[in-house]
Order: C-alpha cells, then structure tokens, then sequence
C-alpha cells in the first residue's frame, strides 16, 4: 500500500472552496442581474480575493492565484455553472454552506502556516489567515455597494475563522504537527460553521451605555420635595440637547439682582 499523502487531500478541499466561493460570487452577480463579465469577476474576487491580499501583504513573490491553473479551472467552472444554473434551491444552498466552511479552515489554516512561515508573531499569523478566508468575501460585497456580511448582523462567520487560526498556530508552533492542525482546522470550522448557521449563533449586540449630563441652571437653586428625574448623554446625540437657554435678558436680570443684594448688605 502507497504512504498516503494528505496534502492531496488538503488541495482537493482547497480548490474545492475556491470554487464555492466562486459560486457564492456567482449568486450575487444573479441577484443583480449581472452579465458573464459580472459573473467571472465576482467569482473571481470571491474565490481568490483573500489568498491575493495575504500574499501581497506577506511580500512572498506572486500571489499562489496568479500562478496555480487549479485556481483558475474552479473559479471559471463556477462562474460558468452559476450563470447557466439557479442556485437559489434549498439543497444547492445547503451545499454551498458546507464547501464554504470546510473551505475556510482549509484558508484559515494555509494562511496562519504561511505566515508562520515567515516568521510572523502568531497574532497576526492568525489575523492573516482570517484575512485569507474572508477577505474574498468582503471585496466582493463592496464591489456591489453592500455592507460586509462579515461585520456581523448574521450568524458566526469570522469567528470561525478566528478559532481554526488559533488551532493552527498550536498545532504548528507546540506540537510541530501542521498536517494534524490543518485537519483539525478544516473539522472545527466546517462543524461550527454549520451548527451557527443551523442555530443562528450570533456575536453580542452593541450595549448602551447612558453618561450622566450635568444640568445648568442661574439664580437662586430650588429645593424639591421629590426625586429629580434621572437624566444621561447617550453616545452620538448632542450634548447640548434638552439644555436650558439662558437669553441676554436673563442674564441682565440676574446680574441687577446680585448689585440689589450688594447694596442691601452695605
């Protein structure tokens, strides 16, 4: 029996993903009704876009997208098949989400290696290797004028990513087995990444912080029977809001009294 080689394994689900994400380019351009050239475009962005940014960050000679054929087949095969094929059925998007996760830890993992390759503190070996798996993404969602999916509002994208660098980085840089970290990477971000779809697991949501706002106030000081009703600043509105509006008249009323009172004391 030939000594199995799982580097043929891990570029079977690297070109794999290449190509789901080249489909999920090509079901945004169907969305807009783009033509072929909108199709190739974004499935080229989607499937290459990340692996592009890190290499020409890391300044390791051209970019793995620019030289490997494999590439080049699965994005074009995806940009054909999406143009020719409504992927909006359940089972086509339920496919597209597993090649998509198990894809990223294939990303996450080959970016955090890469980078630890070259000698890069392990924070942004990890932050590289979630650049290689989402950054296809994100171009490809600015380039049709919409907000990132992976700056929140849905389900854990990013997060994912986050936690198969990590493994990466312990199984390179602890226990030396990179081929170990790659598989694991691959399970862990293909099982979490489907759970947060099927569960809907989301980030925390942003918390409201109230700061309380000093009240200003001329003349004699009130006494109330009552509490004062609670007030606050709320981050992004005026500060100068609900204030009261102290007119020229006020102020030369006030300032007639004070010299009243000066005189009555003399």
């Amino acid at each position: 029996m030939e000594h199995w080689d799982p580097s043929v394994m891990f570029r079977t689900v690297d070109i794999a993903a290449v190509a789901a994400n080249g489909l999920l380019g090509g079901a945004v351009a169907r969305a807009f009704r783009f033509d072929i050239v909108g199709f190739v475009m974004l499935a080229i962005v989607s499937g290459m876009g990340g692996g592009m940014i890190r290499d020409v960050l890391l300044n390791s000679g051209f970019p793995v997208a620019l030289t490997d054929a494999g590439y080049w087949v699965g994005v074009l095969a995806a940009a054909a098949v999406a143009y020719t094929i409504d992927l909006g059925s359940r089972w086509a998007d339920r496919l597209l989400i597993v090649l998509d996760f198990v894809g990223m830890g294939a990303w996450t993992a080959t970016g955090t290696l890469k980078a630890l390759g070259l000698g890069l503190h392990w924070l942004p070996a990890v932050a590289l290797g979630v650049t290689t798996a989402v950054g296809g993404g994100a171009i490809r969602d600015i380039m049709v004028n919409r907000i990132p999916a992976v700056f929140g509002g849905n389900s854990l994208y990013a997060t994912i990513a986050v936690i198969g660098g990590a493994e990466m980085v312990v199984f390179q840089e602890l226990l030396h087995r990179p081929n170990v970290g790659m598989g694991v990477a691959i399970v862990t971000c293909g099982v979490l990444g489907i759970l947060s779809r099927w569960r809907n697991w989301r980030l925390p949501a942003p918390v409201d912080l109230t700061v309380p706002r000093p009240k200003l106030r001329l003349g004699r000081r009130r006494i109330r029977r009552g509490p004062l009703k609670e007030q606050g600043w709320t981050p992004g509105e005026p500060l100068t809001r609900n204030l009261e509006t102290v007119t020229p008249e006020q102020i030369r009323r006030h300032r007639r009294r004070r010299r009243r009172r000066v005189r009555d004391r003399a």
